[in-house]
């Protein structure tokens, strides 16, 4: 039964870890990365749609991502959906594709930036603790049904569980810090 809720607990912080390395990827650097789009839903004949299913993406040039719609007419939505977005890209249409040029970053803009991904970091460890906290009372609760050794040695390997967990995210953010220090 511990091991049914270690198992429950290691695939949830696992969820917590990936959900903060898909929020780092949408952050964005002075590098094209085709991820910082995918939040992006564009009003695609009167429906929102998501960008990455009515185009290609290509990063042809370090600082330069290329849009190209799989249908033209779409073309004006995707621009505007781009300008509207909080991303701060000024997209290029010529009528067959968008291009997206990313400018470095300012200081200030990179210390805004490594402040937002140690806030988002802190809540996925923050998510990872709740999941420990969560399954330490379902374990506690099988007292009297398992022995007291048993629950020690669940409540050890949940520690360690946590523990790795929070070192992966913070992993991901000293990557995540170092990608925004570039120049």
């Amino acid at each position: 039964m511990i091991t049914e809720v270690l198992a429950e607990a290691q695939r949830k912080m696992e969820q917590a870890s990936e959900h903060v390395g898909s929020e780092f990827a949408t952050v964005r650097t002075g590098r094209a990365n085709p991820q910082i789009l995918h939040r992006i839903q564009v009003d695609y004949y009167g429906s929102p749609t998501p960008l990455q299913q009515i185009a290609s993406f290509s990063v042809p040039e370090p600082r330069l991502l290329v849009v190209q719609p799989y249908d033209r007419n779409s073309i004006n939505a995707i621009e505007k959906a781009i300008k509207a977005s909080d991303l701060g890209l000024n997209p290029s249409n010529d009528g067959t594709l968008i291009r997206l040029s990313f400018p470095t970053p300012t200081e200030e803009r990179r210390k805004e930036l490594i402040r937002m991904v140690r806030h988002m970091a802190e809540e996925g460890r923050v998510a990872v603790r709740n999941v420990r906290r969560h399954s330490k009372e379902d374990i506690e609760a099988l007292r009297g049904e398992v022995s007291d050794d048993e629950i020690r040695r669940g409540e050890k390997e949940l520690q360690d569980l946590t523990d790795r967990f929070v070192h992966r995210i913070d992993g991901l953010l000293s990557d995540k810090e170092n990608e925004l220090g570039e120049v």
